[in-house]
């Protein structure tokens, strides 16, 4: 009995810690069928707990390539808008989230 432990105590963790948070900010991704930037970014939203993604896909439509060049100034997929906050590519949006802003970002579209 010398040697005897104490019981712990479990504490469920919360239920708001449980729940993921799903997020209503309206986020368009420019796009193709076989970019791996897309799928991490696409990744990393769903992560955030963003439900729907518009996702828009260049290879098929080439007007919308065009449109997409001119909106952006930009040639690469993905092209990612918050809102109407263009947020850039997968390394701008992965950026946000190492500095912390995404989350406020996706909050405030």
């Amino acid at each position: 009995m010398a040697n005897a432990r104490p019981a712990c105590k479990q504490v469920a963790p919360s239920e708001s810690k449980l729940r993921k948070k799903i997020m209503t900010a309206h986020v368009t991704m420019y796009s193709t069928g076989v970019c791996p930037y897309c799928t991490m970014a696409e990744r990393l939203l769903t992560a955030k707990g963003i439900a729907n993604i518009e996702k828009i896909r260049i290879d098929l439509d080439p007007a919308q390539r065009v449109a997409m060049m001119e909106k952006t100034g930009r040639r690469t997929v993905p092209q990612i808008y918050v809102g109407d906050t263009h947020v850039g590519g997968f390394d701008d949006l992965n950026a946000l989230e190492r500095a912390g802003k995404l989350d406020a970002l996706l909050q405030a579209a």
